[in-house]
């Protein structure tokens, strides 16, 4: 049995309508200007993201919220972590090239363990 490593992904509104649009067993491909999809290794620091950034952000529709996913081991120990602040501020660097291969070596269901809006979220209008 394949070895799993658990991940953890904050995204905003749009993003997550694009991972329930492809059944929750991918994440959409990068755009032009994203060269690297940046999973984080902790749910607190997900967390913090989704509330603290995704929240007070137009593109992210205000909202925030964080997925959980597993992904084999094998292919996430070519990635090296990267620790971006503070000691729980952990995350991969995964290449935008190589996210096709990842979202293949991810097991089950990309999961929402969190959501949270922002002040701006209620007042949006509704598409």
């Amino acid at each position: 049995m394949d070895e799993l490593t658990t991940l953890y992904r904050p995204v905003g509104k749009t993003e997550l309508a694009l991972i329930q649009a492809g059944g929750w067993t991918a994440f959409p491909p990068r755009l032009a200007h994203q060269p690297i999809f940046y999973p984080v290794l902790n749910e607190a620091y997900a967390r913090e993201i989704a509330e603290k950034w995704n929240t007070k952000d137009e593109q992210s529709g205000y909202e925030g919220f964080v997925t959980k996913f597993f992904v084999r081991t094998d292919f996430v120990r070519q990635f090296p972590s990267k620790q971006v602040g503070d000691k729980q501020h952990s995350e991969l660097w995964i290449p935008a090239q190589c996210l096709e291969e990842m979202n293949q070596n991810i097991v089950g269901k990309i999961e929402v363990i969190a959501e949270f809006r922002g002040t701006l979220a209620a007042t949006e209008p509704k598409s």
